[in-house]
């Protein structure tokens, strides 16, 4: 799946950015028919420590799911994203597989 990253006010590192395709292509086991995924990674400026903000947006056909995780950092923002992702997809699925019955 093409994941486009982008990185808001900073330069995300590759490692960062590798670590995002990979959770991000466990998706297509779950659902083979995602057509992209645009994320964005902003941090704001303030004294909390959860300021890292993962966005992510998940086109299928027909439908598209958006997900904001704000987090100490984007890896663990990643990782929930992607939990939350997973469930959107596994419930639109079963809707689809009822509506064929």
């Amino acid at each position: 799946m093409k994941v486009n990253t982008q990185s808001v006010n900073f330069n995300a590192d590759s490692k960062l950015i590798d670590f995002i395709q990979k959770r991000m292509d466990k998706l297509d086991m779950f659902y083979d028919k995602i057509i992209q995924s645009d994320v964005y990674l902003k941090v704001e400026n303030t004294s909390d420590k959860e300021n890292k903000i993962f966005e992510a947006k998940v086109s299928v056909p027909g439908d598209s799911f958006v997900v904001k995780k704000q987090c100490k950092t984007f890896e663990e923002g990643t990782d929930s994203a992607i939990a939350s992702l997973e469930r959107q997809i596994k419930k639109r699925k079963e809707k689809l597989r009822a509506k064929v019955r």
